[in-house]
């Protein structure tokens, strides 16, 4: 006959397991800040520009992200951005993030 499963510590063991999950995760993300230079901002400048980040549903601007962080994590782009590129990137001066065509042409 089988051994009847104690759930008690299956259970102690898994709410273990997401704590420590849970604390790996802050963790990283601590040490992604500090490695991104981004720990020289206040918490409120660094929240606000989480909240842009989080809140853009432009896919473009998210795809061009995601391959900036791939160049970071394989160790391509390992320094931290001149601010005019970090700043163009998370809140551009106009919506498009680029002047119209017909200024452009206007211009020359």
């Amino acid at each position: 006959m089988r051994k009847p499963r104690n759930f008690d510590v299956d259970l102690k063991a898994l709410d273990d397991k997401a704590r420590e999950l849970k604390t790996r995760k802050v963790r990283q993300l601590g040490e992604l800040v500090i490695a991104m230079g981004a720990d020289a901002l206040s918490a409120d400048e660094l929240a606000g520009a989480l909240i842009v980040l989080a809140e853009t549903k432009e896919a473009g601007k998210r795809e061009a992200w995601s391959k900036r962080g791939v160049a970071f994590f394989q160790g391509r782009s390992r320094r931290v951005a001149p601010a005019t590129d970090r700043d163009a990137d998370v809140a551009p001066t106009q919506p498009s993030g680029a002047q119209p065509a017909s200024s452009r042409k206007s211009a020359t």
